[in-house]
């Protein structure tokens, strides 16, 4: 008897070397996990009001990271990756792919990338620790070393390292977005949906939009760590209107920016915030600059306005 009780406490108690891991080593364990764990996860997404049932299978066939993400509610929408090559598959039009190593609107792409990339922004601090899907998780703390983005905060799963639940909390403490695993399968081969999407003909990836008379727009100013991903000049749909798109992000935070000359109509006065997603609208020169993002909103003012053409 006195022997299973200390079988029992071994399994109930972590080793002495996860109570030793640091927070950035457990931020590591979970890039690792994300990136060659043979897994199913049934997560719940929730921003503000509007609830979404997800399931993420992830695996390796034939030496490349299959990913495959269903959305439960709603017409038919999944999205299915491939080494780097992302497909989105919906029932209202064609398919298409894109070039992209992460599948967007899951967790954070930089939880399966470098995490030191994130220490230009941010902090890693242990927090406590719970049960979440009925498994262990250790919480860590991703502060901001300023006040230009939002603390989050990730619950890592003590035996498999994969993430079991992300939260974004503004500065007034309130929940901008969460990710929430109810469900978490490690599998001991890749799911057979992977096996069959690794051997698909997928459509080619869409060529990026071409600059076309794009203007060389650049800021003189942004927060530690955030840097440019992508800049394209383009016409709106429907309109002549012409659209310098710029796209920011510091790995867990993007930020979209859009350029355009000034209109007929009058620019709203009043800041504008819904599902956690700020927007500023900003006249510099003769152009309007609206700034979006999930930061908070003095940072997307002062991004616009240090915006200037070179």
């Amino acid at each position: 008897m006195r022997l299973i009780l200390l079988v029992l406490a071994v399994l109930a108690f972590p080793s002495i070397a996860e109570e030793e891991k640091s927070a950035k080593a457990w931020l590591e364990s979970m890039s690792q996990a994300l990136q060659t764990k043979q897994f199913k996860s049934s997560i719940i997404q929730l921003q503000a009001d509007h609830i979404r049932p997800l399931v993420y299978l992830h695996g390796t066939v034939n030496d490349k990271e299959v990913a495959f993400l269903e959305y439960l509610n709603g017409p038919p929408k999944n999205a299915v990756r491939v080494a780097d090559t992302v497909t989105f598959i919906e029932h209202d039009q064609p398919a298409y792919s894109i070039s992209a190593p992460r599948i967007q609107g899951l967790w954070p792409a930089i939880f399966a990338s470098n995490i030191t990339s994130l220490e230009q922004g941010y902090q890693f601090v242990l927090g406590g620790r719970s049960r979440i899907a009925g498994r262990p998780g250790q919480m860590i703390r991703i502060i901001p070393v300023d006040e230009h983005r939002f603390m989050s905060q990730v619950w890592v799963d003590m035996e498999t390292h994969l993430p079991l639940r992300y939260d974004m909390i503004n500065q007034d403490k309130q929940l901008i977005e969460q990710m929430m695993v109810i469900e978490l399968l490690e599998l001991g081969e890749p799911a057979s949906i992977l096996v069959e999407a690794e051997k698909q003909e997928l459509p080619p990836v869409m060529n990026p939009a071409e600059r076309i008379e794009g203007q060389n727009w650049q800021f003189t100013w942004l927060p530690a760590g955030f840097h440019l991903v992508v800049k394209d000049h383009h016409r709106l749909l429907g309109s002549d209107e012409s659209v310098e798109y710029i796209a920011l992000t510091d790995g867990l935070v993007n930020i979209s920016v859009y350029v355009a000359r000034m209109g007929d109509s009058p620019m709203p006065d009043e800041l504008i915030t819904r599902n956690g997603l700020s927007m500023v609208v900003e006249q510099v020169g003769n152009v309007e600059v609206v700034a979006v993002g999930k930061v908070p909103a003095d940072t997307l003012n002062r991004i616009a306005k240090s915006l200037v053409l070179k």
